[in-house]
């Protein structure tokens, strides 16, 4: 890392990541009477979200007041935040005297004792036209999240691979009416066997684009002119780790696969602690768990940010232990 740039002050913790992971650890360690700093890209995977579910107490609040809150909440405590250019952790290393550097997106160096990632993931979604802008909308991926917002409507799911007989299979739960469109993968005799005992229909042909009716999905084109109406479409997005400042550090991603499938990328950490394979480097949320939801993910932040603060503490004891028996040695 160049260090040319000037560093700032040392914070015990920096926070990569200001989503619901990010903010739950700081938060933690804000009220354990920790320097904190969170760096924010601004940049959360739910921004394209409306509203936010399953999150006790938070049910049915939008995204932005989530994060609008969790700032409030972590800077009442002398929490840092820190969003935009100031806020985007580019690369991080170790710092020879000791701890960790950070450099950002403006140039700015910060150093921390301990450093916890929270960096999430991203949604790579399948190329099709028009898909990017409905998604989080009426293009969904996960029932817990969007299943009883359109209960009972027509849902098509779009076929990328094995797991389309799954999520049509899951889907059912919310809706009666869910077609499989084989789009570039096609079910064999067993599973059309299965969708066909469970009412799913299979529409062959690939999908072209989306058709919009005023700000509302109504159905779908296919290649050969046709079109099928549904009212929302589920897709499998690859779910990617947002590992670059976990690179930097020399830290691999690894492969995450479901049912033999590989949907997407996660750094490797311990599930009870967070511990990463470096010292002193945490890891939180999506970009350790991807399949998690908002609440497992502030949870995962909490955990880890009691684990970092026990490891200060740890560290705090060893210390004053050797300056007493250098002391008491000196009498």
């Amino acid at each position: 890392m160049d260090n040319t740039a000037e560093t700032e002050r040392t914070f015990d913790v920096v926070v990569v990541g200001g989503g619901a992971a990010g903010l739950s650890g700081a938060l933690t360690l804000a009220r354990a009477r920790r320097s904190v700093l969170v760096l924010d890209s601004g940049s959360p995977r739910n921004a394209p979200a409306a509203h936010l579910h399953g999150y006790l107490g938070r049910d049915g609040a939008s995204p932005a007041e989530l994060l609008a809150v969790g700032w409030s909440e972590v800077s009442a405590y002398g929490g840092v935040i820190r969003s935009g250019a100031a806020g985007t952790a580019v690369a991080a290393d170790r710092a020879a005297e000791g701890g960790f550097l950070v450099r950002c997106g403006d140039g700015s160096v910060v150093r921390a004792g301990r450093l916890l990632l929270a960096t999430g993931l991203v949604d790579e979604l399948p190329e099709l036209p028009g898909l990017r802008a409905r998604w989080g909308r009426d293009v969904l991926h996960c029932p817990y999240c969007h299943g009883w917002e359109v209960r009972d409507r027509p849902l098509a799911v779009l076929a990328t691979g094995p797991l389309a007989v799954h999520q049509a299979q899951t889907w059912r739960n919310w809706s009666d009416r869910v077609t499989l469109l084989a789009h570039s993968w096609r079910p064999g005799a067993e599973d059309r066997e299965l969708l066909t005992a469970l009412g799913v229909p299979v529409v062959e042909g690939e999908v072209t684009g989306l058709t919009v009716d005023g700000d509302e999905l109504v159905g779908v084109a296919l290649s050969d002119g046709g079109s099928m109406a549904c009212r929302a479409l589920v897709v499998a997005p690859r779910l990617t780790a947002r590992a670059g400042v976990a690179a930097s550090l020399g830290l691999p991603v690894a492969a995450v696969e479901r049912d033999g499938v590989v949907v997407g990328s996660c750094l490797e950490a311990d599930p009870a602690t967070g511990a990463t394979a470096l010292r002193g480097v945490w890891a939180a949320g999506n970009l350790t768990s991807p399949l998690d939801q908002l609440a497992a993910a502030a949870a995962a932040g909490v955990r880890a940010a009691m684990t970092v603060n026990a490891d200060l503490i740890e560290e705090e004891a060893r210390s004053a232990l050797e300056a007493y028996r250098g002391g008491r040695g000196r009498a």
